[in-house]
């Protein structure tokens, strides 16, 4: 079978290879995979960055959408032809995460997607929603269900609620789209002023440019009568840390998410403290949780949104255009 790997780190290692088809044991799950979404991960992992010592040669990216091609002789929750959507931290399957569950990590412990087959424990699949295409499937795993787990799970927003999205990447607009769903009001920020129209068009109620305003959380804080937002997702990290915490109000909640700017966080602890902000690392969720984020995706159509398609052999390109960062949602490599 074909998948795209790289034997050097660096985006411009990525090359396509023949590879023998992998077979699963009694409880595995051989996946036909049929398309697979970009996170900045995924970026990071094959420039070296963020698992140094990954072995090589090796298969990136962590998310992917496909069909059952072959089941294990033990499994019993999935048959051959099942639409099937790839959970990124397999062995969290509920409640809270733990050393023990968070080791197994699609695309960084375990081979990545970026392959025409694959295989899955039966554990860390779930369907893929009726109303998606395995390209739109494939955007769920991190960039969606981080959002969901942020907003629904721990900041536990409800309708009349305030939430600030930041930027337009994949888990930025997936917020977004959970808030609305929530009944919350959104406020979005974008540096760019052709996505200002893009983030009303997908349901934003306001929009700040932070180019126009490198201070937002005032202009947030004045956009909301000098309370601020219930919750807000920081996927920048060292340069926007603070910001998140004083554009959020008295016991809001910032989901720290990302490290585009940086791995440090120094945090202002007056403002930290003074307005008992709670501020939570997060990097995925748990498999009943994917489970219930699938469920409303089908129950209110959500449809995420897809930036670009590449082809297979266009790994390369694919993933310096999300290092561009001028993409507006998520870009998929449908593997065909």
């Amino acid at each position: 079978m074909k998948a795209i790997q790289f034997k050097k780190f660096g985006i411009d290692n990525l090359e396509l290879a023949e590879v023998t088809t992998p077979q699963p044991g009694p409880y595995d799950v051989l996946v036909k995979i049929e398309a697979v979404s970009l996170n900045y991960l995924d970026i990071a992992l094959v420039n070296g960055i963020y698992k140094p010592n990954l072995a090589l040669p090796a298969t990136p990216v962590a998310d992917g959408a496909g069909v059952v091609a072959a089941v294990g002789s033990a499994v019993t929750k999935w048959k051959v032809g099942d639409r099937v959507t790839s959970h990124y931290v397999q062995q969290w399957q509920q409640g809270p995460n733990s050393p023990e569950t968070n080791v197994w990590r699609t695309g960084v412990t375990t081979p990545g997607l970026l392959s025409e087959y694959v295989v899955q424990p039966e554990y860390a699949l779930v369907h893929t929603p009726d109303n998606l295409t395995s390209v739109e499937a494939s955007t769920l795993p991190i960039a969606g269900l981080i959002s969901w787990t942020a907003l629904i799970d721990q900041a536990a927003i409800k309708p009349g609620h305030v939430v600030l999205t930041q930027g337009t990447g994949g888990a930025s607009l997936f917020a977004l789209q959970i808030a609305l769903a929530a009944g919350a009001r959104v406020i979005a920020t974008t540096g760019s002023p052709q996505k200002v129209e893009k983030l009303k068009q997908l349901g934003a109620h306001e929009v700040i440019n932070y180019k126009e305003y490198p201070e937002w959380q005032e202009e947030v804080r004045r956009l909301t009568n000098g309370e601020g937002v219930h919750a807000t997702i920081d996927v920048a990290g060292s340069a926007t840390i603070n910001n998140s915490v004083k554009s959020v109000r008295y016991y809001g909640y910032v989901a720290s998410i990302g490290f585009l700017s940086g791995t440090q966080l120094p945090l202002d602890l007056l403002s930290l403290v003074y307005s008992y902000v709670r501020v939570q690392g997060l990097s995925g969720g748990s498999l009943q949780s994917f489970r219930e984020f699938t469920a409303a995706i089908q129950t209110n159509n959500i449809k995420p949104v897809v930036d670009t398609i590449f082809p297979f052999d266009a790994a390369q390109e694919a993933f310096k255009y999300v290092l561009s960062g001028n993409h507006f949602g998520k870009v998929v490599i449908e593997v065909k």
